[in-house]
Parts: C-alpha cells; sequence; structure tokens
C-alpha cells in the first residue's frame, strides 16, 4: 500500500493509498479511463471501500484510487487542534498534485468525506470533475448525536478490558448502521476498530470527533462556486443524516452544472457502502451518473503550477471567502494552513487532546502479541449461539 508524505515547519502528514491498477499505485493506471477517487466513510478506511473497487461497473471502466485520512487506516499525522474539514481537502489536493493525478470524479461518503469533498470542490475545481455525496450529514451535529458520541467516546477510549471494548464497539456499529443482528459485520468492524482505534491509539478517534463535533457551515458562496455535476445519493430513514439536509444542500448549490441531482435510497439507514444491497445501489447509480459525464483521459501530466503557487491561489480563495485576510499570508506547503479552526474552539480541542492523552501508555490493548485480535466479539458470538441453538431458545 503505497503513500504520500506532506512534511511542514508545523505538520508532518503521511497519506496511504489504494487504487484498482494492476500494480497497486498511479503509475499504472489506463489513461485512456477517467479516474475516481473515493473517500471512505467516517471511522473507517479505504480498505472499506471494497464493495465498490470490486465492482465491474467501476472497476471495469474507471480508474479507482482511494486515500485514508490523515487519522484514518494507515495514514499518520501529528495530533492537531487546527485539524477542520478544510484541512483534510488541502490534504487531498496536494496528494492529488504530488501523484500528478488528472482532473477526477469524487465519490465522498458521510459526514466527514463530504464535507472534504464540497470544500476541495470550492478551493480547487479544477481537480473535480464531478461530485457524489452519500449520506449528506447536517450542517452542525444534531444535538442527540453530541451527546451519544461523548458518551461513546468515553467507552471506547477508556475500555477496560477486552469485553468492555467489544460492548463499546458494539454500540458504535448499531449507532451507525442502525442494525442490531448483522452478527458477521459486526465482527468485523470490531476487529478492524481493535487494530486501527485501540484505546492505546485513542487521540486519533478523539481529533476525528473533534471535527465531528465542532464543524462549521459552509458560507453561501462557497457552495454557489461549485459549478460541476453534482450528485447526492442519501438514505431514506437515516437517524443521523435525515433526508431534509440532502434536500437543503441540494437548493444550496445553485450553480452546480444542469442543477444538482439528489436519489434518494428507499429504506436505507445509514452506511450506504457497507451494507450490500444499499453498496450495489450506489454503484449503480454512480455509474450511471458517470455515464453522462463527458468522457476524459488520465493521461499523468505535470500540472502548470507547483503544489506551493497552487495552494497560495487556494489560500487567497480561502481568505476571500472567509473574510480572513490574514490566511493568504500562511504556510502553502502546510495543508494545516488552510485551517478555519477559531482561537476559542482550537483551544478547547487541544484541552480535549491533552486530556485523552493522559496516561496514555497504560491504555489497554485488545491485540495479541501478533498484532491481530484476540478473538471474534463475544457480543456476536453470544447472539448466534442464541439464534443457532434451538434449546438455547426454549429454555432462555
Amino acid at each position: 500500500m503505497p503513500y504520500i508524505d506532506i512534511p511542514s515547519r508545523d505538520d508532518y502528514v503521511s497519506i496511504w493509498y489504494i487504487t484498482n491498477s494492476d500494480h497497486g499505485n498511479v503509475g499504472s493506471f489506463d489513461p485512456g479511463r477517467p479516474t475516481c477517487i473515493l473517500l471512505h466513510p467516517l471511522f473507517l478506511d479505504s480498505s472499506w471501500l471494497i464493495r465498490h473497487f470490486d465492482d465491474p461497473r467501476l472497476s471495469q471502466d474507471y480508474n479507482l484510487i482511494a486515500f485514508d485520512q490523515r487519522t484514518c487506516g494507515r495514514s499518520r499525522c501529528r495530533p492537531s487542534q487546527w485539524h477542520d474539514s478544510y484541512v483534510d481537502a488541502a490534504d487531498i489536493a496536494m496528494v492529488c498534485q504530488a501523484l500528478l493525478l488528472p482532473p477526477a470524479h469524487i465519490l465522498a461518503f458521510e459526514c466527514i468525506s463530504v464535507n472534504a469533498a464540497l470544500r476541495l470542490a470550492a478551493l480547487w475545481p479544477e481537480q473535480v470533475l464531478s461530485l457524489t455525496l452519500c449520506d449528506v450529514p447536517p450542517p452542525t451535529e444534531l444535538q442527540w448525536v453530541f451527546h451519544a458520541y461523548d458518551e461513546l467516546l468515553q467507552l471506547w477510549c477508556y475500555a477496560p478490558d477486552l469485553d468492555s471494548f467489544e460492548h463499546a464497539g458494539n454500540e458504535v456499529v448499531t449507532f451507525m448502521t442502525g442494525e442490531s443482528d448483522n452478527l458477521d459485520l459486526q465482527d468485523d468492524l470490531i476487529a478492524y476498530w481493535e487494530k486501527y482505534t485501540p484505546p492505546t491509539k485513542r487521540l486519533r478517534i478523539v481529533e476525528l470527533v473533534n471535527i465531528m463535533m465542532n464543524r462549521t457551515l459552509m458560507r453561501p458562496e462557497e457552495l454557489a462556486s461549485i459549478v460541476c455535476p453534482v450528485l447526492i445519493i442519501q438514505g431514506e430513514s437515516s437517524p443521523i443524516a435525515p433526508l431534509k439536509y440532502a434536500e437543503n444542500l441540494k437548493q444550496c448549490l445553485i450553480n452546480a452544472e444542469d442543477g444538482p441531482r439528489l436519489y434518494v435510497v428507499k429504506g436505507a439507514k445509514a452506511c450506504l457502502n457497507i451494507l450490500p444491497g444499499s453498496a450495489s445501489i450506489v454503484n449503480k447509480v454512480f455509474s450511471r451518473f458517470l455515464a453522462q459525464q463527458p468522457r476524459t483521459r488520465s493521461d499523468l501530466l505535470p500540472p502548470k503550477l507547483s503544489i506551493r503557487e497552487r495552494s497560495k491561489v487556494a489560500l487567497s480563495k480561502l481568505a476571500e471567502f472567509v473574510g480572513i485576510p490574514a490566511i493568504a499570508q500562511r504556510d502553502p506547503r502546510s495543508p494545516l494552513s488552510f485551517s478555519c479552526v477559531k482561537t476559542d474552539v482550537a483551544k478547547s480541542q487541544l484541552e480535549n487532546l491533552l486530556f485523552y492523552a493522559k496516561e496514555l501508555s497504560n491504555a489497554y490493548c485488545p491485540l495479541g502479541r501478533d498484532g491481530r485480535p484476540l478473538r471474534k466479539s463475544v457480543i456476536a458470538f453470544v447472539l448466534q449461539f442464541h439464534y443457532t441453538n434451538p434449546f438455547y431458545s426454549k429454555v432462555f
């Protein structure tokens, strides 16, 4: 799995990525195919996009690439109180320029990725051929979701043993997917979190939750600057991303080419890319949308402007959007320069990071010496035994 480093004075980030090319890198992309960038859902990484990479409707006709967000999967970064969705957009833009990627179609899933994709299209419009946004979140987090994440964060980060961590994981699975009886999915998700976000790596989760809880509205002029074709795919019954917010976003994208389109997945709750039925529907709708766009090539050509020069242009544009001229004078080599986190919020987020960093070396690790989960989820095992054992069902 290859990666790109983005070093700067105040930041360091290493972004890992996967592709559908023969050799797993951008250099083996088919220049005759358009390129699609896939942005993974919340609390997961690019490996959870396998239902899209394996679908011939996408993999046979398009070059696919997916990045691990800086606090997810194999990507690495220094914890920062300045991290927000503008920083995530800058990460994507700088990595695309470093890889000489051509303009691409964007497929983004859920809160963090959707917000990053919108900001990418506003600040680096030449890199985006079209936007497809799945599970558009509310502009700011719903109050009940805010409290739920706060409670789950405590359970997750301070689990004292394997049973407690599995319990926390089970609660997160139910909260994310709206399902409590999909035992195989539950076990796969908990095993993933045991490996990549155990209590010993809780600062990654804390930073991720900071972005979600303290996200800010995009200004009308920012949304109006998005001119590429836009498709919104929304679950009909998602409690954490209600349909009305997708409809509101559609009304705000006033300059999207041919008007933004909204497709509602009937009966779907959340996690459109994880559940097989919903993922197949997303692939069908997305591939049809792409078929209506002009066919482009994927020649890997040097950009007209260097990464530093293009970042300066983007910083000037961001300064104009938010009305803070000083932003244009920031270091264009650092993704953190694009942060729009207010000083008081940054102070609060830093205090949060420092609090969870206490006694981090003593945190529980649910992995064995070989770096693998010690067992399958006990909760999943008990439920599976209950459903498959007639005697147990009759007695209890």
